[in-house]
């Protein structure tokens, strides 16, 4: 049997966010991060990220349908996983592990030994799926009046 997620894999559909594509990325990140409002206590960081200029900046990778995104920007020792955001009718399917799979390969690709991400402290489902995944916690440290902890995978 055939899922949704399986035919979102198979399509291997990753490409670069366009101008066109701006309001579909804000619905999905507003969705995806909604839910987390009343356990942070105020909007998670990537509410507030200006989604034109990571766009113009070739910053914003799509999945499938625009069935989920990811953000990410080089820096010097590692890929900075900015954001990962997945629509809420296709959380479970795997597509946030693929994402995070695929920024794994852009990060060798780029010769860069790591990916780094911080999350919200209060965020535990997603620090427990980064944990399993492989990414350990190294720092915590506050971000715009929010409690982050900062995250590393070391790629082999």
């Amino acid at each position: 049997m055939t899922t949704l997620h399986d035919d979102v894999v198979k399509a291997g559909s990753m490409r670069l966010a366009r101008e066109s594509d701006r309001d579909a990325v804000e619905e999905i990140v507003f969705a995806a991060y909604e839910p987390w409002v009343e356990i942070v206590g105020m909007r998670p960081l990537p509410m507030e990220a200006d989604y034109g200029k990571l766009i113009a900046e070739q910053r914003v990778h799509l999945m499938g349908d625009i069935d989920g995104l990811i953000v990410l920007i080089p820096e010097d020792g590692a890929l900075y996983i900015d954001n990962v955001a997945v629509r809420p009718e296709l959380h479970g399917k795997g597509i946030g592990r693929e994402l995070l799979a695929f920024a794994e390969d852009e990060a060798r690709r780029l010769g860069l030994p790591a990916t780094r991400l911080i999350t919200n402290v209060k965020m535990l489902s997603n620090r427990a799926l980064y944990a399993r995944l492989g990414y350990q916690e190294v720092g915590f440290k506050g971000v715009e009046g929010r409690q982050a902890v900062e995250m590393r995978k070391e790629l082999s």
